[in-house]
Order: C-alpha cells, then sequence, then structure tokens
C-alpha cells in the first residue's frame, strides 16, 4: 500500500518534469518564433457591442440545443441497459464536444484565426498533456469500460466494499448510487477489481435452528411442501427454486437447517429477508418448533 510520503514524493516528481519541460519548451518557442503567430492571433481580439451580442446569441443558442438534446435522450423508451449505457456515455461526450464548439466559436466571433492558433501551439500541447495526465487515464479507461462491456447502467456492481447501481457512465467518471439514494463518483481511472454482480442470478441464503427434540426425519418430509408453498406465493421475487441443502450445523441450543432461494441481485437482500419470514410463518402453521436459547439448572 502506497504511503501518504509515498504519493507526496510522486507528486514532487511530476510537478518537477512539468515545470522542466514547460521552461524548456518555452525558451524553445521564444527563440524559434515559435509563439509569433500565436501572439498575432491574439492581438487581432476585437471586443465591441456586436461581438459581445453575437456572443450571447451564440451561448444560448448552444446552450438550447445541449438542453434540447439531453430532453430527447432522457424521454427515449430504452430498457436494455446496454442502451441506456450508451445514451449517458453519449451525453457526456456531447457536453464536452459543446465546451469545445464554444470556445472556437466565441474565438471566431471575436476575430481569432482559429486555425492558427492550433497549429501554432503543438508545444505547449506536450506541456498540457503533463499536467492532464489524470484526465486522459479517465478517458482511456472509459473508452476500454465501454468496448469491453464490463458493466451497464443499471446493473449492481461492488467496488472496494462500496455496493450499488450504476447510475451513469461518462466518459470521465462513473455514477454509482447506493441503497440510500447516495451516488458516489468514481473517475473511470480509479475504478479496478470492480464486480458486476448482474452477470448472472444470485442465491439469498438463510439457516434456521430447530429445537433437539423434534424427529428430523418427519420434519424433512414436509419441506418440500413448505418451499414449493412458499415459492408458488412468491413468484415476483422467487425467480427459480428453493431449495433445502440439510443440515448445517449442530449447535448448542438447535439443529440448524439451511435453505436458498434463486432471486434477482436487487432482490437478494429483500429474498433472504422474505424466505426468513415465510420459513417462519410455515413451520408455525406444521407444528416445526424454531429453537432458541434454553439452559439447564441443575440443584442437588
Amino acid at each position: 500500500m502506497k504511503t501518504k510520503a509515498d504519493k507526496t514524493t510522486k507528486l514532487v516528481i511530476r510537478m518537477a518534469i512539468g515545470l522542466a519541460v514547460m521552461i524548456t519548451s518555452g525558451l524553445i518557442g521564444v527563440f524559434s518564433g515559435a509563439f509569433t503567430d500565436v501572439g498575432d492571433a491574439i492581438r487581432t481580439i476585437t471586443i465591441d457591442g456586436r461581438s459581445l451580442l453575437k456572443l450571447f446569441i451564440m451561448a444560448s443558442f448552444l446552450v438550447a440545443l445541449s438542453a434540447v438534446i439531453q430532453m430527447v435522450f432522457h424521454l427515449l423508451p430504452v430498457k436494455a441497459n446496454r442502451a441506456k449505457t450508451m445514451i449517458t456515455v453519449l451525453s457526456s461526450l456531447l457536453k464536452y464536444a459543446f465546451v469545445l464548439i464554444g470556445v472556437c466559436w466565441g474565438l471566431s466571433i471575436l476575430g481569432v484565426n482559429v486555425s492558427t492558433i492550433f497549429a501554432s501551439v503543438g508545444v505547449l500541447a506536450l506541456i498540457i498533456g503533463f499536467g492532464a495526465e489524470s484526465l486522459v487515464s479517465d478517458l482511456v479507461t472509459g473508452a476500454f469500460i465501454l468496448f469491453e462491456n464490463q458493466y451497464n447502467v443499471g446493473d449492481i456492481v461492488e467496488l472496494d466494499g462500496y455496493r450499488g447501481t450504476v447510475d451513469f457512465i461518462g466518459i470521465r467518471t462513473t455514477g454509482i448510487r447506493d441503497a440510500g439514494d447516495n451516488v458516489k463518483i468514481i473517475n473511470n481511472s480509479d475504478i479496478k477489481n470492480i464486480v458486476n454482480r448482474s452477470e448472472r442470478g444470485s442465491v439469498a441464503v438463510t439457516t434456521v435452528g430447530i429445537s433437539y427434540a423434534l424427529d428430523l426425519e418427519e420434519v424433512e418430509k414436509q419441506i418440500p411442501g413448505i418451499l414449493e408453498d412458499i415459492k408458488a406465493s412468491n413468484p415476483d421475487i422467487f425467480i427459480g427454486n428453493v431449495s433445502y441443502l440439510g443440515v448445517d450445523e449442530l449447535a448448542d441450543s438447535s439443529v440448524v437447517m439451511k435453505f436458498i432461494a434463486n432471486v434477482d441481485e436487487s432482490n437478494i437482500f429483500k429474498g433472504r429477508r422474505l424466505l426468513n419470514r415465510e420459513l417462519k410463518v410455515r413451520f408455525d402453521r406444521a407444528g416445526i418448533e424454531i429453537a432458541y436459547p434454553q439452559m439447564d439448572v441443575h440443584m442437588r
């Protein structure tokens, strides 16, 4: 595990490299005249009432267009998680695209030759690259997550002990919503060793302890009918078999029986609670005593 000192040292080294590259490239740019075109382009900026009005109209148009597109995305009748994922990624990508378009369009309105600036900032791109290492890593990881179909919007995942439903997948971040409706925002580059619990069906597991005074064989004869009744009464929760696995333990005060039920991952905890309730109710009806801790006191 990396210590705080290790992280600080790594940060200092990265900053030193960035400063060295910035100073070196800056000196080369000054002496080679690489920044001349950029300076000339900036000096052509004209700010007047007409330009400001155009900027306002341009910004209003882009904001309105972005809002309309986002509304259309929300209204699309998609049900598949993969389709939801593509929509959230496209929505995130369009937000960044509109910002970039707005910047370039705004500079053009002010009289700046944008193509000249882009052609002249090749040296600066290297400097920005060092500073935006984390951003680039997020974007690349996000692309791999998307193309490899590791998880989709709506999937239930677990990451470093945090369990929740994927709320959105952006080109830079992913949002996971937990059972308390809290959304954790995670950089894509920080997503490692994630468990996608929606890939397969899940199993709700519970145990019930019965009294040693009962005839175990007679109890086991009643179990199949009880489990069939439980499954038939809750078809929306128990999607597969409700099964008895056998005696799990001979405890101090009870014979512990183990049961499982196939459920969707979204119902894993609800299924266990419901299975506990249904077993208690039906055991009571069948006269099967559920054991509780007892103590025998012997007096001379």
